[in-house]
C-alpha cells in the first residue's frame, strides 16, 4: 500500500524533483515485481496492453515528429493565412477556424501537442480578424475538451478503452465523426445563442 502511495506522489509531484512519469511508472512495476506482487509472466500475459502501448508509442512519435520538422506549424500558418485573406465576417472567418481546429486532430496523438502547436495561432488570428478574444478562447477551449473522441488515439485513455475490444475500429471513427457534429451543433449551435444572450459576443 506504502508503495502505491509512492508511487502517486511521484505522478503528482514528479516534476517538482525532475521524476518524469514514464520513470515513476518503471518504479512502480519494479518494485511490484521484486517484491513479488506481479511476476514477469503475468505482465507479459497482458497482450491488448503490449499491442496497445506499441502502435500508440508509434504514434505519440509520428506526432512529436511532424511537429519537430515543422509541418504542424507550416500547417497552421497556411490556414491562417487562408482564412484571413478570404475577407468573410469574423463569425464565418471563425467557423472556418473552428472546425479546422477540431477537425485537424485526426492528425494527433496527443491533446497536448495539439493545443501546443495551434491553440495559440488559431485564437491570435480570429481575435485579428474581430471574434471577441473571450469567445474565441473559450470555444477553442471547449474543442480542445472534446475532439479527443474522433479517433482511438485522439486523448490518452482512448488506447486503453479501444485495447478492450469492445468497439471495432470503423465503427469508432464513425460514432467519433457523429457525435463531434453533435457536440459542434450543440456548443456553437446552441451554445451559441446562448452566449449571445448572456453578452458573450
Amino acid at each position: 500500500m506504502g508503495s502505491n502511495k509512492s508511487l502517486v506522489g511521484l505522478w503528482i509531484f514528479g516534476a517538482m524533483i525532475n521524476v518524469d512519469a514514464v520513470t515513476a511508472a518503471i518504479l512502480g512495476l519494479s518494485i511490484l515485481l521484486i517484491s513479488g506482487v506481479v511476476t514477469w509472466k503475468e505482465c507479459l500475459s497482458e497482450s491488448v496492453a503490449w499491442d496497445t502501448l506499441t502502435w500508440f508509442a508509434a504514434l505519440i512519435a509520428m506526432a512529436n515528429y511532424l511537429n519537430k520538422y515543422g509541418l504542424i506549424t507550416w500547417f497552421s500558418e497556411t490556414v491562417v493565412k487562408f482564412v484571413g485573406g478570404l475577407g468573410l465576417s469574423w463569425q464565418l472567418s471563425f467557423g472556418i477556424l473552428v472546425l479546422l481546429y477540431y477537425y485537424s486532430h485526426y492528425f494527433f496523438a496527443s491533446g497536448a501537442a495539439h493545443i501546443g502547436a495551434m491553440f495559440t495561432a488559431f485564437l491570435s488570428v480570429a481575435s485579428a480578424l474581430g471574434t471577441p478574444p473571450l469567445f474565441g478562447a473559450l470555444v477553442l477551449s471547449f474543442l480542445s475538451n472534446l475532439m479527443g473522441g474522433l479517433t482511438h488515439y485522439g486523448i490518452g485513455s482512448a488506447p486503453v478503452f479501444y485495447g478492450a475490444n469492445y468497439v471495432p475500429l470503423a465503427k469508432w471513427w464513425g460514432y467519433g465523426f457523429l457525435i463531434s457534429v453533435v457536440n459542434i451543433a450543440i456548443w456553437l449551435g446552441v451554445g451559441g445563442f446562448w452566449w449571445k444572450t448572456i453578452g458573450l459576443w
